[in-house]
């Protein structure tokens, strides 16, 4: 019984990870017509600059941070609603909710030092 609530607990949380990646406004074969119709074979792909590329790479990780903290928040909750007044499983739930509380301040800090530090160090010129 605990093997398989590891199991669908574990396939609960793959879902939430890998779902907004299926989620397209604009699907990316669109794109890639795109590419081909202004110049015809000579067109050139658009150069992204190394900021892009690291707030791109930023924007990634705060997203996943994101889904991490509600998934954790959804299944601290789900344990906390099941423990049936036990004080124990409540005491975990509510040590889950903490960490995971804790953890999305330090990622959004993270955040505001390191674009405090590009936008007033690094971006001089």
């Amino acid at each position: 019984m605990k093997i398989i609530k590891k199991f669908l607990t574990f396939i609960f949380i793959l879902t939430l990870l890998v779902l907004p990646y299926f989620v397209f406004a604009e699907s990316a074969l669109s794109n890639l017509e795109k590419v081909g119709s202004d110049n015809g074979p000579y067109a050139t792909a658009s150069e992204t600059s190394l900021a892009e590329t690291v707030g791109l790479i930023i924007n990634m990780f705060l997203s996943l941070m994101g889904v991490i903290f509600v998934g954790l928040m959804v299944y601290a909750g789900y344990n906390w609603m099941v423990a049936r007044g036990e004080e124990e499983k409540v005491t975990i739930a509510k040590d889950t909710i903490k960490r995971a509380i804790i953890g999305l301040v330090i990622t959004v800090s993270s955040y505001a030092i390191w674009n405090f530090i590009f936008s007033n160090f690094i971006n001089i010129q």
